[in-house]
């Protein structure tokens, strides 16, 4: 697998540091990453704020740094806007994977990346299904026509499980769709990681490495004087220290070893991004 570092990791959106895509770009290089995946929306890659001119820019950033450019992050929710069924949501965001589509091809990236959709109402799970589906897989096809992968990352509600995911993959049935594990989500819900990476493999071109600790909440009730749990809060922290078995995780990828990258994503404030690839692929803190 290439050891990939993603941009968010300089976003600033956690608390960390915040570089432009040029000094994003030096930076994965100082590190030692091989290639990055850049996030498709501001501070960083907004199509609405690029133009011919700025791509050349960075795509000669990465030549000279040597950094391929693996994927072009979207961020996508194909189930929003239920409150103003008037306004064509799901066809802007598939106008927006177009565009993203073309900037990879331009960036000779592999993989545009999209999520699926958050649930709506318990009673629509099924049409919440469908209508990713249906989303995912004219992307998919929008995708192939400018010789990029279209990749679906588990992260919103639809087609969560490893089960349900790759029950997804298989309805979309569109050989440029393929699977972005993100290991995060099945360790929450208490699935073998191990099983969940070989089941994904042969669909899978890129997974993520990130780390995240359970952490108990409680609400104090002063009738009983007692608390009263409440959902776990997790966060994220440097890896290695959380719940993610990235042995486990990352073992036996089966074809992802051969096509696929591996993305670290550094959303701890305190250690953003100083994440160094080692020669084995696992990662080490700076």
């Amino acid at each position: 697998m290439i050891p990939t570092l993603f941009s968010v990791s300089y976003a600033g959106l956690w608390g960390q540091h915040t570089l432009d895509i040029e000094s994003f770009i030096r930076k994965a290089a100082t590190l030692g990453y091989a290639a990055v995946e850049l996030m498709a929306k501001r501070p960083h890659l907004s199509p609405l704020d690029l133009d011919s001119g700025k791509l050349d820019r960075i795509k000669q950033c990465a030549k000279e740094n040597r950094i391929q450019i693996a994927t072009v992050a979207g961020y996508t929710d194909f189930t929003g806007g239920e409150r103003a069924p008037e306004v064509p949501f799901v066809e802007m965001q598939i106008a927006y994977i177009r565009e993203l589509a073309r900037i990879a091809q331009g960036l000779e990236a592999r993989i545009v990346r999209v999520f699926t959709g958050y649930s709506t109402a318990e009673e629509e799970c099924q049409r919440d299904w469908g209508k990713c589906v249906l989303a995912v897989r004219e992307c998919s096809a929008l995708a192939a026509s400018y010789g990029v992968y279209l990749g679906v990352q588990n992260h919103h509600d639809t087609a969560i499980s490893t089960e349900a995911y790759l029950e997804f993959l298989n309805e979309v049935d569109h050989p440029n769709c393929k699977a972005m594990f993100d290991p995060w989500v099945p360790a929450l819900q208490g699935e073998d990681l191990l099983v969940c990476g070989r089941t994904l493999a042969p669909r899978m071109v890129q997974t993520t490495v990130a780390d995240y600790p359970r952490l108990k909440r409680w609400r104090y009730m002063s009738g009983l004087v007692n608390y009263r749990s409440l959902p776990d809060m997790v966060r994220a922290v440097p890896l290695g220290e959380g719940i993610v078995d990235l042995n486990h995780s990352s073992r036996d990828c089966g074809p992802a070893g051969s096509m696929g990258s591996w993305l670290t994503k550094c959303v701890h404030p305190c250690a953003a991004a100083e994440v160094k690839p080692t020669s084995t692929g696992r990662r080490r803190q700076a």
